[in-house]
Order: structure tokens, then C-alpha cells, then sequence
């Protein structure tokens, strides 16, 4: 749940209802909040997805870990983030539950959900996650919040969880600070091109070499400074040309455990 820096106004909500923002499905979908609109109280990330070939909008290192858990999971068959919830029902049900609605100057805010998931899985088709701090579970305010959205999903009969830190390995998190650092280095769609393909012809060569020592072996071949294929190889990585489980550290990584983008087409949607 991201953190607003100024509440929305009626007549915004109105405007992005009409923009069509939490409607849509897979490629179409449109979250209801994006990294424009608001301040995180952490990084906030843009990164591709590829079972929904469209850019997702995270608000925090925590909401990325969990988002590349899903993506890369073969159950999760579609992420929508920053689902929002339906007022009027919100509304309801905390004049229910004595429950302050979230307000802005006078002003009713929509709630949203971290990410609306629909699974292969026959036991869970649906279910929804919201990612929070461990520690920002002991604001009364914030567990009251929570406890409005949890019962607008039970309200719907749809599956709700929090997920904290504490659930995702620290693996993830040191891959995450790998990934992203605070400068990240744009490129042209051209250069990302030619990358993907130079790597893919080397990777093909040494499938159980871990990617560390491949960029050693490579700067040596190609005249590189000290770092240069490696730095590369991780701008694909964060990208999301290169995709893997982030479960498995960085340094061990090899070939064999990188899925490449099998649609070129998709680097366009990534760039956007």
C-alpha cells in the first residue's frame, strides 16, 4: 500500500475512473496508482512483467520482491497491482466496523491492494497480498486500515494476506540491491538489442559458468575494463530481458538458470 504525499481530490478519482485506471485485464490492465502519481516511502520501481507484457508499477523493495516471486512462479497466471477497492463498499463497511475511512482534506480516498493475483491453482484461483514492513504493523492506524481492507475481501470471498520482509528470503533482497542501485543506467533499444544477442551467444557456451565468471573471462577477450560485461549483464537482469529466480544469489547465477525474453518485440513495452 503506497503512501500519498497529497490525497486525491473528486474530481482526480473521477478523472481516473474515467481514464479506466484499475480496470482492464493482462496487457490492458491499468493499476489505479502509478510511480508518477504519489511519494513512495521507499524506491519505487517500473519494471516489465513478462506474463503480462505490460510495465508494472511497484512502491517499494518489498512490493518488487513479492512481484518477482509471482511473475517467475509458474501458478500466478495474472499480477495486478495496485488493485483499487470499490468505495462505496469500503465506505459501508467501515461505518460497520467503527472504522475511520482513509480521508484527505474532507476528502474520501480509494483504497487499493497491493496485487490481485489469479493462479492455476485450484484450491487458491484468486487471491490478494499486501505487502507491508514488519515494523509498520505496530502503527494502530495502519492495522486499522488493514483490517477494512481485509474485510472488503472477505466481503468479495476472495482470499487476503499480508506479506512482510520476514517472508521473503534475504537473498532476494541482496539480489534486489544488486539489480537496483539509487543510478541506474538507461540505454537506447538498439544497444539492449545487440547486448541481448552478444550475451545469448556466450551464454550458450559455458551453460554451468556462473555469469561472474563469464564477464571476467570476457573484459579479458574483448579489452573491457575491470566489471564492464558484468555491469551489462545486469542491466539486462533488471530490465527484465533477463529473467530468474531471485532466490538463487547473484553470484552463483549461470546460464542455465536465465530464462531469455523469447519476444523481441516485448523490448519496445519495456522501454516505455
Amino acid at each position: 500500500m503506497a503512501k500519498r504525499s497529497n490525497g486525491l481530490t473528486e474530481a482526480k478519482i473521477k478523472r481516473w475512473i474515467k481514464e479506466g485506471r484499475g480496470k482492464g485485464r493482462g496487457l490492458e490492465y491499468r493499476p489505479w496508482l502509478n510511480v508518477r502519481d504519489i511519494a513512495s516511502k521507499g524506491r519505487s520501481h517500473r519494471v516489465f512483467g513478462h506474463k503480462s507484457r505490460r510495465t508494472h508499477h511497484l512502491f517499494s523493495d518489498l512490493e518488487l520482491a513479492v512481484f518477482l516471486f509471482l511473475d517467475w512462479s509458474h501458478k500466478a497466471i495474472e499480477i495486478r497491482e495496485q488493485f483499487p477497492l470499490q468505495q462505496e463498499v469500503t465506505l459501508e463497511l467501515a461505518k460497520e466496523a467503527g472504522i475511520r475511512h482513509p480521508q484527505v482534506s474532507g476528502i474520501f480516498q480509494v483504497m487499493s491492494s497491493d496485487f490481485l493475483v489469479n493462479s492455476s491453482d485450484s484450491v487458491l484461483p484468486k487471491f490478494v497480498l499486501q505487502a507491508k514492513y514488519a515494523k509498520d504493523l505496530s502503527d494502530p492506524r495502519t492495522v486499522e486500515k488493514l483490517e477494512l481492507e481485509r474485510r472488503y475481501w472477505e466481503y468479495k470471498e476472495v482470499p487476503w494476506y499480508i506479506i512482510t520482509e520476514r517472508e521473503i528470503s534475504k537473498t532476494a533482497f541482496q539480489n534486489i540491491e544488486w539489480l537496483y542501485p539509487n543510478q541506474q543506467r538507461t540505454h537506447e533499444l538498439s544497444e539492449l538489442t545487440e547486448q541481448l544477442k552478444f550475451y545469448s551467444h556466450h551464454f550458450s557456451k559455458a551453460p554451468s559458468t556462473t555469469i561472474i565468471n563469464i564477464s571476467k573471462a570476457l573484459d579479458v577477450k574483448y579489452d573491457h575494463e575491470a566489471g564492464e560485461s558484468l555491469a551489462e549483464i545486469r542491466d539486462l537482469l533488471a530490465s527484465r530481458l533477463l529473467s530468474f529466480d531471485v532466490t538463487i544469489p547473484f553470484r552463483k547465477l549461470t546460464p542455465a538458470d536465465i530464462h531469455f525474453v523469447d519476444d523481441i518485440s516485448v523490448l519496445e513495452a519495456i522501454n516505455v
